[in-house]
């Protein structure tokens, strides 16, 4: 990925906390039929020294986990907000007429080697943790008034069937690398008033990025 030095992220604890935001990642492999895309949904961990692993799961019937081999290498690909940018969001703009429309953005590639799980008490470790954590976000929506499902909320013959068809995927986490394209090579004054335009716009997440940058 080009990625310039005034964009680039390095701090860990910024590129774990948009993984976990947005969890759902595209995870780009190279089969035998050439590069295959998945869009799943991760769940990070990271172990008492640090290290980090990602865990998700896959149908059974779909044949990425039986074409892969342990050990092959992955990326997985996590987007927070973007937005276009028109040149006339920038008061130097209207003044210099040098700008150019643009597109901003938030992402992180992980790049490690892949695991196949193909057992019971993994999958269940796996969609017991994905379940607590985006149960309690549903639960905390206004106007939700359902307590979070759980997993045993479900029949146990019902759950034990669709657990014979997903299989686990896990990667060992060897390099994170961050883009964080959020107007820092513009002056000051069209940051506060490209923030401003695009709150308007109803893209707050985008603008609040962009009003603090890490």
């Amino acid at each position: 990925m080009y990625n310039p030095s005034h964009f680039a992220v390095t701090d860990e604890s910024s590129l774990h906390a948009l993984i976990r935001q947005h969890p759902l990642g595209c995870l780009v492999m190279h089969g035998p039929d050439g590069l295959d895309a998945n869009h799943l949904p991760f769940e990070l961990l990271q172990a008492d020294d640090g290290s980090l692993r990602l865990q998700a799961h896959v149908a059974r019937a779909n044949p990425l986990w039986q074409q892969l081999a342990n050990g092959d290498q992955a990326m997985v690909i996590f987007k927070a907000a973007d937005s276009y940018i028109s040149p006339n969001w920038y008061p130097s703009k209207h003044q210099t007429h040098e700008q150019v429309p643009t597109w901003n953005y938030q992402v992180v590639h992980v790049h490690g080697k892949i695991q196949i799980r193909d057992d019971e008490k993994f999958l269940r470790g796996v969609l017991g943790r994905l379940t607590r954590t985006h149960e309690a976000r549903a639960a905390a929506l206004p106007g939700h008034d359902f307590k979070p499902w759980k997993m045993s909320d479900a029949p146990a013959a019902y759950l034990q069937k669709l657990l014979g068809t997903i299989v686990g995927l896990e990667i060992e986490v060897q390099r994170l690398e961050g883009k964080f394209k959020l107007s820092q090579n513009k002056e000051a004054s069209d940051r506060v008033a490209l923030v401003q335009t695009l709150s308007v716009l109803g893209q707050t997440e985008m603008a609040q990025a962009i009003d603090k940058p890490v």
